[in-house]
């Protein structure tokens, strides 16, 4: 670690417990925006998250409302002639689901085997905490940041932000930087330090077949009407070619062909694919042709079928034609691609493959829109030596399959370049059973965002 920095090292280490408590007091509320009994919860932890900024020091804090669930703010301009960096993480989580399968419960934080197990533990209110930690300890230490940071705190991300672009379009001014910061992302396989460049965008949709008017009696009725979960499983075998390559007219007519140069990147990324498909459980690994997997994960559009169900699924027999059958479809989408447009052309396609006797349709869900920040952006490169110096490795540079939405809406909206900055070990289980965050990751991170907001300042500007 630097000698400039050791004071706030020091200091770091010095509150490392009191602020894992206060961690886990983070991780405790079950802000799951998805699911409407929760909506006090996500306010619950808005409010946490605004107290914890005034008391760090930052100024103009607000809960502000956008609809749904509310977008908390802050500010601290106080550095003159120095960048000014929009800063965002999310608070809210996803659904706990299958409940069954966590060793204690998802919002019963437990610290074991350096690790802290929680649904948020890593996505995403371990960027949250680090990055509220990292500016109050800024200002606890030194008095002052060297950099002009807004911070927004988002509580719709896991359900689609529906809201986020209509508060972002409302506050422009008031969101005006140099550029945006993005902690929601984490490292490459076997924990090595990496920085995202790259994020596919979102399609998400359900698909309904309905048939009869109620559920009929299959001795009755079976050879005589269409089954609407016959019906769905023609209709989602009818949306890929056998090779899994997605079968819709005009879905890759925007897809940029992958360069030498970046299919290079790709190949230079130290990947084993025994150990991915050990890590998931797996005896082979499939997706569109031509292309390798890390290719296909970061750079390809796909369409996946997420849910799918219909008719009874008790324990025993009943034996009856379903009235109704639903799937929920997810794209990750390339840049180009526009999600409307593609969910278009699925939906087309649907049509064409549904028989006479069902009603079907599709209904849009949310969107997005991928996101590419180059490598050699002084902000990227700037980011690339805090990480080195903090963990001694020199980052990778990814492209993710993952999508954070607002990525592309700070890029479109509020003209600003993107860094992605974050820190989840790959195997923290973002989004399943047993979630979580490992502790030196956290640690190291929040030293490196320290660090972060010093090498702006010493930018060109």
């Amino acid at each position: 670690m630097s000698v400039r920095l050791a004071d706030l090292d020091a200091h770091l280490q010095a509150t490392a417990a009191a602020r894992l408590a206060d961690f886990v007091e983070l991780l405790r509320i079950p802000s799951v925006s998805a699911l409407p009994e929760h909506a006090g919860h996500c306010r619950e932890a808005a409010a946490w998250i605004a107290g914890r900024l005034t008391r760090a020091g930052l100024e103009h804090v607000e809960v502000a409302e956008t609809g749904g669930h509310p977008v908390v703010y802050a500010d601290w301009l106080h550095a003159d002639g120095a960048p000014t960096v929009l800063v965002y993480a999310h608070y809210d989580v996803q659904p706990d689901d299958p409940l069954e399968e966590w060793v204690k419960p998802p919002f019963d934080p437990r610290i074991e085997d350096g690790r802290v197990f929680a649904r948020g533990a890593a996505d995403d209110k371990s960027h949250v905490h680090m990055l509220i930690s990292a500016a109050a300890a800024w200002l606890t230490v030194r008095g002052r940041l060297p950099v002009n940071l807004r911070f927004v705190f988002e509580g719709e991300e896991e359900s689609g932000s529906e809201n986020l672009d209509r508060w972002l379009a409302a506050n422009r001014e008031r969101l005006s930087a140099d550029l945006a910061v993005i902690s929601d992302t984490g490292f490459f396989e076997g924990n090595r330090p990496s920085i995202t460049t790259g994020l596919r965008g979102m399609m998400y949709a359900q698909l309904d077949v309905t048939g009869p008017r109620q559920d009929l009696h299959s001795g009755g009725y079976g050879g005589t009407v269409r089954n609407p979960a016959t019906v769905l499983a023609e209709i989602i075998a009818g949306l890929h070619t056998r090779e899994g390559r997605v079968d819709v007219p005009g879905f890759y007519d925007d897809v940029r062909p992958l360069g030498e140069g970046e299919r290079a990147e790709f190949a230079r990324l130290p990947f084993d694919e025994a150990d991915y498909m050990a890590e998931m459980g797996v005896d082979a690994l499939f997706g569109e042709a031509g292309y390798s997997t890390l290719e296909r994960r970061g750079a390809r559009p796909t369409l996946e079928i997420c849910g799918l169900w219909g008719g009874f699924q008790g324990e025993g027999s009943k034996t009856i034609i379903p009235a109704r059958a639903h799937a929920k479809v997810s794209c990750r989408l390339v840049p180009d691609q526009a999600p409307r447009r593609i969910f278009e052309a699925i939906r087309t396609r649907v049509l064409e493959l549904a028989p006479p006797g069902v009603t079907v349709d599709m209904t849009l869900i949310n969107t997005g829109f991928a996101s590419l920040t180059p490598i050699d952006h002084p902000a990227t490169q700037a980011a690339a030596r805090c990480i080195e110096e903090v963990f001694g490795q020199a980052p990778l540079f990814t492209r993710e399959g993952g999508s954070i939405p607002v990525a592309a809406s700070f890029e479109s909206l509020l003209g600003l370049p993107v860094v992605l900055l974050g820190f989840m070990n790959p195997d923290c289980q973002a989004h399943g059973p047993n979630e979580s965050m490992r502790i030196d990751n956290w640690e190291q991170g929040l030293r490196t965002t320290v660090r972060y907001w010093e090498a702006l300042a010493a930018l060109p500007h």
